[in-house]
């Protein structure tokens, strides 16, 4: 009886809670829900958005962040922003690399290439935390997936239906647009007010404004997209799902194929029973008629 009381008092305490109630990691501002063309089991990378995000992450993100398991050549192949060879070559000779030693055994830079990783801005992490109030900026491979929120009852049910994945890239776009006006009695030296971010204070300042960016053209001379926050935030943060997930393509298509595979499998097993079993069960009626 009193397990039971237990049960009901827990379930009544989860029902309590608003619909659609979701607590961001620590605390903090939901961040809305928006639209991915790679969320679903279909899902695709657009390759425009990844190009425009691409841009932005070098614009204005490559200055503090590094992608450390991001080589120039990946940016070439095929399932990410697909950019030509003679692009790739172009983006990896603008970084001085390390080029090892000479002949002398002094050590030489060299202007990068395909093969090389995208070098960290910063020659090691105490320099990074030194040039940014005492915290090294993480690196960026793999944050779309690192980053995430919790979503309260029921959502976190309805989400093994839906196949919701996109927590951590809802937080992060919500993020980048998050720096809004603080309360009167912030205190700046305390760091950067983020709605979004636990707690409210970041260290990161905001690096994202409108028209602070320039996209392709149309034939009218106009952006392609409007060059806005929001549409930043976007762009940059389905680049970075991206390098967190240069073959999500390929794992959807493999799955599908292999649910298609299973389905027909399924269905011959099912037929060879029904085909092996009705004769047994004939042979069976024979001997008893007998």
């Amino acid at each position: 009886m009193k397990k039971t009381l237990i049960i009901a008092g827990a379930l009544a305490a989860s029902l309590a809670l608003p619909l659609g109630s979701a607590q961001a990691a620590g605390g903090g501002v939901t961040p809305p829900k928006y639209e991915w063309s790679f969320a679903g089991p279909f899902g695709t990378y657009d390759r425009a958005q990844l190009q425009r995000g691409f841009l932005v992450f070098k614009t204005v993100c490559a200055s503090c962040h590094g992608l450390e398991k991001i080589a120039f050549r990946n940016l070439a192949e095929e399932g990410g922003p697909e950019y030509s060879e003679a692009q790739v070559e172009a983006f990896a000779a603008e970084f001085i690399v390390d080029g090892g030693f000479d002949e002398f055994g002094d050590p030489v830079t060299r202007p990068g290439t395909p093969a090389d990783f995208w070098p960290s801005p910063f020659a090691n992490p105490v320099q990074a935390a030194s040039a940014n109030g005492g915290k090294a900026p993480p690196d960026l491979s793999v944050m779309a997936k690192a980053r995430t929120y919790e979503r309260g009852f029921p959502l976190w049910i309805t989400d093994v239906f839906t196949q919701y994945n996109e927590n951590g890239v809802d937080y992060m776009a919500a993020f980048l647009k998050g720096y809004v006006e603080p309360p009167a009695d912030f205190d700046p030296s305390m760091g950067n007010w983020n709605l979004y971010y636990p707690g409210n204070i970041v260290a990161m300042p905001n690096v994202l404004f409108d028209g602070g960016i320039e996209y392709p053209r149309d034939d009218q001379g106009r952006p392609v997209v409007p060059e806005t926050v929001e549409q930043y935030a976007k762009d940059v943060t389905a680049f970075l799902m991206w390098t967190a997930e240069p073959h999500l393509e390929t794992r959807k298509a493999m799955g599908f194929q292999v649910m298609v595979f299973l389905l027909v499998f399924a269905g011959l097993l099912y037929f060879t029973k029904k085909r092996i079993w009705a004769r047994v069960g004939g042979e069976t009626e024979g001997h008893a008629a007998g």
